[in-house]
């Protein structure tokens, strides 16, 4: 403690010097931290898109081997979920934490009107979902359960047909075993279009979409649930796999895919893996009843988790190279703090100091001067994103990565403590030679010294 109180005395003395450097760890600090809290957040944002337009990061599907009616035809999958509380009883029986699910179903194809036609990606979801309603920006209109049929649509895909709100289009699509189909439905609402994912998107009540493509009552395309740790999500999917593998064990028309296999013959790329065991140009992957395939998020977009990890790793990197330089600043500068206190040294030596509390003493006071550095960097990095987080970007091209139009930063504790690691590692070995030097010297020989 006494090594402590006496290297936070030696701050004090040499303000300017002391500052200077304290800046230049401070810069580094800020740099690394303004870096990292936007590119994890620009990866965040873009993440939390693709979970709502999902639904969440743990996905369960059930689908149906349908052989061809006529010789040399072709194989289809059917993606239906017959029974709506299988997936979510099983979910809740394994007690896997999720702040909330989602049954929906998917439909692609054309919006008709007036001559005109857009590319639309329909879910039918629960309009009456509370995490829905709220990711919902309406330029006009909104839901209206009154409505049959009512559509939610984009304002792009608005300004491109000329259609508002109470307009009749027609909805051009598929039914669940491929036969084609209409339906005319009513827009009830506009939602601001902030990338390009979500100007194809467009909603309607889950029981509608069901009819239009003769989805079987009560069924549904895929179950999803947003985990409140979305770190757990490849442990979420193999306990519901094993959990209705079980239930195979009872009905053979219960199928479920293996991840273990996945990842074993894909290991880069799971989701790859998964859909090898659907290929429907494999005769020996047939199966009877309904096949489960649970994936997760990462496991369909692999490329944000590496995305993540190359982030931090070249914030990480671009730290230790402004450290290095500033350390070779920070071990000048005690090379001369020592040649300035040889007499005290030799005074305190001589009261009875050990050379270890010596080293001790100069360690201290370097490794004090650069975390009070970074602190101060690591402040002023927070004031700054809190600045930019409140100033409206209006560039289409980054619509993906933004939060309703502002960027959005976050900042990893692990990696800041890393960050803090590294520092306090790099600053004892700068001083390290100044402070050996202090410890071994004789306390004759530094009273006699003349500056």
């Amino acid at each position: 403690m006494k090594t402590v109180s006496l290297a936070l005395r030696n701050l004090t003395r040499n303000k300017r010097r002391n500052a200077i450097l304290a800046v230049a760890i401070a810069f580094g600090f800020f740099v690394v931290t303004a870096i990292d809290g936007l590119t994890t957040g620009m990866v965040g944002n873009l993440e939390n898109q693709i979970t709502q337009l999902i639904g969440g990061n743990v996905i369960t599907q059930g689908l149906e081997w349908l052989n061809p009616e006529t010789p040399g035809g072709k194989v289809k999958l059917v993606n239906i979920v017959r029974d709506r509380d299988y997936v979510k009883n099983i979910v809740d029986e394994l007690n896997i934490k999720y702040d909330y699910y989602s049954c929906y179903t998917m439909s692609s194809g054309n919006i008709i009107f007036n001559g005109k036609k857009s590319v639309l990606q329909l879910y039918g979801r629960d309009l009456e979902e509370k995490q829905l309603r709220e990711s919902f920006q309406f330029v006009s209109g909104g839901v209206d359960p009154n409505v049959e049929n009512g559509l939610i649509i984009s304002e792009k895909v608005a300004e491109s047909l000329n259609v508002q709100i109470g307009d009749e289009v027609i909805y051009s699509t598929y039914t669940v075993y491929g036969q084609n189909t209409f339906a005319d439905m009513v827009i009830t609402g506009i939602l601001k279009s902030n990338s390009f994912i979500n100007t194809m998107q467009a909603y309607a009540d889950i029981e509608d979409v069901n009819k239009i493509i003769e989805m079987p009552e009560g069924g549904y395309s895929m179950f999803s649930i947003y985990l409140r740790d979305k770190d757990q999500q490849t442990k979420a999917a193999m306990m519901i796999e094993d959990r209705i593998r079980k239930d195979h064990e009872k009905n053979p028309e219960i199928n479920v895919t293996d991840r273990r296999l996945a990842m074993k013959t894909n290991p880069t790329n799971v989701g790859k893996g998964l859909e090898k065991q659907i290929d429907t140009r494999k005769p020996e992957n047939e199966w009877k009843g309904v096949k489960y395939g649970v994936e997760t998020l990462y496991d369909e977009i692999p490329q944000i988790k590496t995305v993540l990890n190359i982030v931090h790793i070249i914030t990480t990197v671009i730290l230790i190279v402004i450290l290095l330089i500033v350390m070779v600043g920070v071990s000048n500068t005690y090379r001369m703090v020592l040649y300035e206190r040889i007499r005290e040294i030799g005074t305190m030596r001589a009261l009875g100091m050990t050379g270890k509390d010596t080293r001790r003493v100069f360690t201290n006071e370097a490794v004090i001067l650069c975390v009070i550095g970074a602190f101060a960097g690591l402040i002023f990095a927070i004031i700054a994103m809190a600045i930019v987080h409140c100033i409206p970007i209006a560039n289409e091209s980054l619509a993906f990565f933004l939060q309703k139009g502002h960027f959005t930063f976050k900042l990893s504790a692990l990696s800041i403590i890393l960050q803090y690691i590294i520092l306090i590692v790099l600053t004892t070995f700068a001083v390290r030679g100044s402070a050996k030097q202090a410890a071994r010297m004789s306390p004759a020989e530094a009273l006699r010294t003349v500056k």
